[in-house]
């Protein structure tokens, strides 16, 4: 039974949110990947992979193979994190196309089509187009994590990047509010703690 808690999501971008996955909420370091249940777990709450997939890669996988898959996943995490802290600030550029390269082997992989399918009531028409995947093995888990990145290198503004500003933190977010003033992961946790230890300073100082 997978005991950590619901994954972190509030990124602002699901490559942040995939860097995210191995964080420190409160004391203590956690990884919502640090095995095969926990990428499956992670994907799912992400909704990168349709359940039935998860459910048909858990049921078809070989011992031992997921957590194979997560390693992998670990692995392409921290090849990205060194990417977006390199860049931070100032974004890639066409020249900096061949650091990219393992993400494009990585999606090269990719079974990736189109099916026809009824509408969804959205007042589109009575069909639908719709991007689909075949799940042909354990590692088509990385490819959705891989589409996620590559989308955020091609569309992301580099320079809105922040990591929280909480002392034990290690979140990172793209700041989308007016002004660029956002400071904390989320001022339920981060920034709550910010004001209470600031009030505490208060008090402190009034005492003396």
């Amino acid at each position: 039974m997978d005991r950590r808690p619901p994954a972190i999501f509030l990124g602002d971008a699901l490559a942040l949110d995939f860097l995210n996955s191995i964080a420190t909420p409160v004391d203590t370091v956690i990884d919502w990947i640090a095995d095969g249940d926990g990428l499956s777990a992670w994907l799912e709450q992400a909704q990168l992979v349709p359940a039935e997939a998860l459910e048909a890669i858990r049921a078809g996988s070989l011992p031992g193979e997921l957590d194979k898959v997560a390693a992998q996943a670990r692995e392409l995490r921290e090849w990205f994190r060194g990417l977006v802290q390199q860049h931070s600030g100032r974004g890639l550029a066409a020249e900096n196309l061949a650091e990219l390269e393992p993400l494009n082997r990585l999606l090269e992989r990719d079974e990736a089509f189109s099916r026809i399918i009824p509408g969804q009531g959205n007042g589109r028409g009575p069909l639908e187009l719709r991007p689909m995947r075949r799940w042909r093995s354990p590692d088509a888990l990385l490819l959705p994590i891989a589409e996620a990145l590559a989308r955020f290198v091609c569309s992301e503004d580099f320079s809105s990047l922040k990591t929280c500003e909480g002392p034990a933190c290690t979140l990172i977010f793209a700041d989308r509010t007016r002004g660029r003033g956002r400071r904390w992961c989320s001022m339920a946790i981060c920034g709550n703690r910010a004001k209470q230890a600031a009030h505490r300073q208060r008090l402190r100082a009034r005492k003396h």
